[in-house]
C-alpha cells in the first residue's frame, strides 16, 4: 500500500501523486473524466487538483467546467469523503473583481463550492500573485473562509520566493492563516523556477510542495524525440525548444534509468520529482483510465542515488 505523505505542516495527508483536473470537461468528456477519476481513486490516489479558470481558454467555455465535472462525479460516486479537493482563485475574473481582491476571493470560493457540490475545499490556492492587493488583505479574506469552515488549508501557486516569504511574514504579524503549500512549475527540464531560494525556503519552513507540469506537457513521456515528432501535438513548438536545449540529454538519461528499473519514462519523471527535497507530490493529468494506470506505479517507484544523480546531471 502506498505510503501517504503529510502536506507540509498541515493535517492533510496525501498519496505522492496528485490528479490534475485541467482536462475535465475539455479534452476529457464526461465518460472519460469519470473513468479517470474512478481509476485514480481505485489505485490509491487521494487528492484532485483543479481551478475555477479551467477551462476558460477554450472557445465557448467560461471557466468552472472542470470543477463542475468533478462535482458531478462526486455526486454520482459518493466519494467526497474519500478524496481531498484542491482548487484555485486568482486567474478567473468575476464577481468581486479580479485576482486576489478580497471580494473576489469570497465570491469565487462560493462559486467553486457550488460547482463542486461540497461544503468545503481542502486546499485553496491563490493561483497567482497579485501585487495590486495588499498581502494581508488577501490573507484576511482567506482567513474568513477558514473561519467559516469553507476552506481547510491555503496555498500559493506561481509565487516567487520573496513574495511567498513576505506573505507568510504578514500572516505571522497579523495572526492570519499562512500559505502552507506551494504549487510551482517543476520537472526534469524546467528546474529554475523552483530550485534554489524557493525550494530552500519551502524546506526550511516545512511548506508542502505539489508541482505542476511534472511531465513537461508530455515531453518527458518520450513522445517528442525529433523534429518530425513535433507535429504530433499543438504543443509542438514548445517541444522544439526543449529538444534544442537539454531535452535530448534528459531523455537519454531517462532511457537508461527506465531500462534499469523496468519503469516507463513517465514513471521515472514522476518518481524523480517525488524524491526531490521539499516535494510532497507532483500533479499529473490524464484523459483515459489507461493513462492513469501507467502513472500510478510511480508512487511506489524508488530511484537509487546513482539513478537520481544521473537524472540530475542530465537536466542541470
Amino acid at each position: 500500500m502506498t505510503q501517504l505523505r503529510r502536506l507540509g505542516a498541515t493535517d492533510l495527508k496525501i498519496a505522492p501523486l496528485v490528479l490534475g483536473g485541467n482536462v475535465f470537461g475539455w479534452t476529457a468528456d464526461r465518460d472519460a473524466s469519470f473513468a479517470v477519476l474512478d481509476a485514480f481513486v481505485a489505485g490509491g490516489g487521494t487528492m484532485i487538483d483543479t481551478a475555477d479558470v479551467y477551462s476558460a481558454w477554450v472557445p465557448g467555455h467560461k471557466g468552472g467546467e472542470s470543477e463542475a465535472m468533478i462535482g458531478e462525479w462526486l455526486k454520482v460516486s459518493g466519494k467526497r469523503d474519500s478524496v481531498l479537493l484542491a482548487t484555485k482563485v486568482g486567474m478567473l475574473p468575476g464577481e468581486g473583481g479580479e485576482k486576489l481582491a478580497p471580494a473576489r476571493i469570497a465570491a469565487a470560493c462560493d462559486a467553486s463550492l457550488k460547482r463542486l457540490g461540497t461544503d468545503r475545499i481542502d486546499l485553496y490556492f491563490a493561483h497567482q500573485d497579485d501585487e495590486a492587493t495588499p498581502q494581508d488583505a488577501a490573507l484576511e479574506a482567506f482567513g474568513k473562509l477558514v473561519d467559516a469552515g469553507k476552506v481547510r488549508v491555503i496555498g500559493a501557486s506561481n509565487f516567487h520566493a520573496a513574495r511567498l516569504k513576505s506573505a507568510n511574514d504578514a500572516a505571522s504579524a497579523a495572526s492570519l492563516p499562512r500559505y502552507h503549500v506551494l504549487q510551482p512549475e517543476y520537472n526534469l527540464v524546467s528546474r529554475e523556477k523552483f530550485e534554489g531560494e524557493l525550494q530552500d525556503y519551502c524546506v526550511a519552513e516545512n511548506i508542502g510542495v505539489v508541482t505542476y507540469y511534472g511531465l513537461a506537457s508530455g515531453f518527458l513521456t518520450g513522445k517528442y524525440r525529433s523534429r518530425e515528432d513535433l507535429s504530433k501535438s499543438v504543443r509542438g513548438g514548445r517541444m522544439g525548444d526543449l529538444l534544442a536545449g537539454k531535452g535530448k540529454a534528459v531523455l537519454a538519461a531517462m532511457d537508461a534509468v527506465a531500462a534499469e528499473t523496468g519503469a516507463t519514462l513517465a514513471q521515472v519523471a514522476l518518481a524523480w520529482l517525488m524524491a526531490q527535497p521539499g516535494v510532497t507530490a507532483p500533479i499529473a493529468s490524464a484523459t483515459s483510465a489507461k493513462q492513469i494506470e501507467e502513472l500510478l506505479p510511480a508512487m511506489d517507484l524508488t530511484l537509487n542515488e546513482a539513478q537520481l544523480a544521473q537524472l540530475d546531471a542530465a537536466g542541470a
